[in-house]
């Protein structure tokens, strides 16, 4: 029963440390855990099939490095592909996962995004294994699935619901899409140096990464040269078409905005960029694309 107390007190200190700090964690909060009755139980280590000593026999999670186009983490099914550890299908680590297949115990899958951020998705199972391509096939399912087969672990009964195809599958699909999402905002911010391209806030938690063709327009794809990091207003603003940047990262307020009069916020977080230029990164793949801005430029000024 033990197994199955810490794994529900990892999936609660997981949702409150998303609450409180986004759905990508850093690695430092990760590795230090959370105590469960008096023993330290971090989340990850050097390896990224992960058992931590509080647990008997098998893993707590798996992790992915941020290393490669995030599409390579996803099967022909849909499904999340982990690979195995080495090549030897019978690693004990490989082993443990393989039972947490057998007994549907439910794990955390960190998918790192950047070198030290990971984000978090909870409860995932090993669905399906393939020795010759040495790849466990890896599903998201809802907490109330979990906590069930962590009751029926309790009493060795192993079973996979008869709806559980299809509802892993859609919402394997929603994290994916969020992946997307979370890989494209932080790979941007670091670009940026976490810092707002346009006023240099530097608070993460109040930064986006803001499309320059938007998402589901013909070019709009999360790479970070269809981004800019911009604080909230910013962000906004520029989506808006309240302030435009031109392909040569000069920065435009709209006419209209400037003959307004108000409070200094309007002074000096939208009329005081008229004149400007876009702070970019130093590494030239990482700046905007001058096309990108071209095409939101036409839209600006269309607007005006």
């Amino acid at each position: 029963m033990e197994d199955a107390e810490v794994r529900i007190a990892a999936f609660d200190w997981l949702r409150r440390a998303v609450d409180a700090h986004g759905d990508v964690l850093a690695r430092e909060l990760l590795a230090k855990g959370f105590e469960f009755r008096g023993q330290r139980v971090p989340f990850l280590g050097p390896q990224g099939i992960f058992k931590p000593k509080v647990l008997q026999a098998l893993p707590l999670s798996i992790t992915t490095a941020p290393s490669g186009p995030y599409d390579d983490s996803f099967g022909q099914d849909g499904l999340l592909s982990y690979k195995y550890r080495g090549t030897d299908p019978q690693h004990k680590d490989n082993i443990g996962l393989r039972e947490a297949m057998r007994r549907q115990t439910p794990l955390v899958y960190f998918h790192g995004i950047v070198p030290g951020r990971y984000l978090a998705t909870w409860p995932v199972f090993v669905v399906a294994d393939d020795s010759r391509t040495l790849t466990f096939s890896i599903a998201v399912d809802e907490m109330s699935r979990a906590e069930r087969a962590l009751e029926e672990s309790a009493r060795k009964e192993y079973r996979v619901a008869e709806d559980a195809v299809p509802r892993r599958a859609y919402i394997t699909a929603v994290v994916r899409k969020r992946l997307h999402q979370q890989a494209f905002r932080e790979r941007v911010l670091e670009a940026y140096h976490v810092e707002c391209a346009l006023c240099h806030l530097r608070h993460r938690e109040l930064l986006d990464a803001a499309h320059i063709i938007p998402d589901g327009e013909p070019g709009g794809e999360p790479v970070v040269n269809n981004g800019i990091a911009l604080c909230a207003l910013h962000h906004a603003a520029y989506d808006r078409c309240l302030i435009g940047i031109r392909p040569d990262y000069g920065v435009v307020v709209k006419s209209a905005i400037l003959k307004e009069q108000d409070g200094p916020m309007l002074r000096h977080g939208l009329q005081g960029l008229e004149g400007g230029v876009l702070r970019v990164p130093r590494v030239a793949s990482s700046r905007p694309s001058p096309e990108f801005l071209a095409w939101k430029w036409e839209r600006f000024k269309a607007s005006a």
